[in-house]
Parts: structure tokens; C-alpha cells; sequence
């Protein structure tokens, strides 16, 4: 039996497809209908691009702006900065003249408080080694500082010994200071009366020494115990602390003890002193009584 050929099946199925689908797209075309669709299908892929193009074009000018934000907040953050700083330092410098004030207010109630006359004074200088100390201050000859006078301070509102005037310039004088090797002071326990020597180690990190203090008075001394000035000579002014005591020591040796003394002023903080004249009397001092008589 002859088969028919698959292949002429096919191609009129094919043309009969491709006869309908001609006849539709002229009638389309002589419709107008594929004008309108082409015009749409236009507008459509115009939009799109358009719309892409914005939206690059959006993000691009985003990134300028934020870019030229972020550096606008960068200069505002570092003028902020520096005013912070400026701030700080206005806080630090306002803190540290309010301590001054507070400093040179106790001096002046405590110079004003004492019955002989006085002169204030700042540290200008110091010079130390091993055989000699001073500490120069800015008064001198021209402000009525004579040699020997004795010279003291009041710090953290103890009232402490310093030294004493060993030379005399016209407008500076220099001072021997209590842990100088030559310094010596006649000194008492102030709560038991005995009596000593103190002397310095030739620096103000090493603590001062008392001496001639008898063995048998060891059970009446106590750590912490102040040592005083006593008067003795007029060199000093009486009662004036000098220091604790921070360590007692028997030495089989010597009937006297070796006692260590912690200095009452803190020499590496001291900035202003008071130089005394203990022969001429406080004329500010008459002046406040005679006007709290008023």
C-alpha cells in the first residue's frame, strides 16, 4: 500500500496558516490598527528609557549632593571640634584661675591675720646639686627684705616653715630652704615641749631630721606627731610647723634618737610664701582692729 507524502500534508497546512495570517495583517493595515499599536509600543519603550535615564541620572545627582553633604558636615564637625577644644581650655584656664584666687585669698587672710609685718612673695627660681639649694623669690631690698628673715607659707591651709633669707638683691632675695644640708632649727614636739634640732638631707624629696631628742621619751612620741618652731633665738617665729614625724629610729650608739620628719609645705607644689619681719609690727593688722572698734 503507497503511503501519501507527509511533506505536501505539512506545506498546505502551512499555506493555509500563512494565507489567514496575511489576509489579517492587511486587513489590520488598512485599519490602522498596527499605526496605533507601533505609536504605543513606542511611547512605552521611550518611557522606559526615560524613566531609566531619570532614575541614573537621580542617583547620580544623589551622590553629588551627599558627597557634598558629607563634606559640609566634615567642616562643620571640625569647627565644632575646635570650639570644643576652645571651650575645654576657657574651662581648664576659668578652673585654674579660680584655685589661684582661691590660693592667693588664703595668703592674704593669713598675712593680714599675723601680728608682725610681711611681705608676699612668689618662687621666681630655684637651683639645687648636691652641696646647696635656694629658692629666689621677687622681692628684694626695694620692698624692705633684709637678710635673715625668716620665710614661711600657707598651703592646703596648713601654715608651714620654707626657710630664710640668706641674700639680699634689690629686687629678688634668695632663701635657704629647711631640707638644705646648712639649715638648722631649733624645734620642739609640739604636744610634749622636748626640744631638738632639725636639719635638712639637701633635698626636697628626702625627709628632714631631728635630733638631740632623748631616748627616755620615746614612749610619749607617736607617728604623725607635728614638730614645731620654738623661738628659741629669735630666728624664727614660735609654733610654726616645720614637720610630722614619719619614722623613729633607737640607735645603740647615741643616747638621742634619729627621728625622720615629713616636711609640712610640699616643696615641688610651692609658688608663693611669705617673707616675715618679725621686728616691725603688722600695720594692716592695727588698721582691721581699729576699724572693727569703729
Amino acid at each position: 500500500m503507497q503511503k501519501k507524502p507527509f511533506f505536501i500534508l505539512h506545506f498546505a497546512e502551512f499555506l493555509l496558516a500563512f494565507l489567514l495570517i496575511l489576509s489579517s495583517a492587511m486587513m489590520s493595515f488598512s485599519s490602522g490598527g498596527f499605526i496605533l499599536n507601533f505609536k504605543q509600543i513606542g511611547f512605552n519603550v521611550f518611557s522606559a528609557a526615560q524613566n531609566g535615564i531619570n532614575v541614573v541620572t537621580s542617583s547620580i545627582k544623589n551622590s553629588f549632593n551627599a558627597v557634598k553633604e558629607l563634606a559640609e558636615l566634615r567642616k562643620q564637625y571640625d569647627i565644632l571640634t575646635e570650639k570644643l577644644k576652645d571651650y575645654e581650655y576657657m574651662q581648664r584656664t576659668n578652673s585654674d584661675i579660680r584655685k589661684e584666687n582661691a590660693r592667693l585669698k588664703e595668703q592674704l587672710d593669713f598675712a593680714q591675720s599675723l601680728a608682725v609685718k610681711n611681705y608676699p612673695a612668689n618662687i621666681i627660681s630655684r637651683g639645687a646639686d648636691n652641696l646647696y639649694s635656694t629658692i629666689v623669690l621677687n622681692k628684694g631690698s626695694r620692698n624692705g627684705v633684709r637678710k635673715n628673715m625668716p620665710v614661711i607659707a600657707i598651703q592646703n591651709g596648713s601654715i608651714g616653715i620654707v626657710g630664710k633669707v640668706i641674700t639680699v638683691g634689690y629686687t629678688t632675695a634668695q632663701v635657704m630652704p629647711v631640707f638644705d644640708y646648712d639649715c638648722a632649727i631649733s624645734a620642739r614636739v609640739q604636744n610634749t615641749r622636748d626640744i631638738g634640732l632639725v636639719t635638712g638631707n639637701g633635698s626636697d624629696s628626702l625627709p628632714l631630721k631631728m635630733g638631740y631628742i632623748k631616748k627616755r621619751v620615746i614612749d610619749t612620741l607617736h607617728f604623725g606627731d607635728v614638730i614645731v618652731t620654738s623661738g628659741e633665738n629669735e630666728n624664727y617665729p614660735a609654733d610654726i610647723p616645720i614637720g610630722t614625724i614619719s619614722h623613729i629610729k633607737v640607735l645603740d650608739y647615741d643616747t638621742s634618737l634619729a627621728i625622720e620628719l615629713e616636711p609640712i609645705i610640699d616643696f615641688s607644689r610651692l609658688e608663693h610664701v611669705l617673707i616675715i619681719d618679725q621686728k616691725s609690727p603688722n600695720d594692716n593688722l592695727a588698721e582691721k582692729e581699729g576699724e572693727e572698734k569703729k
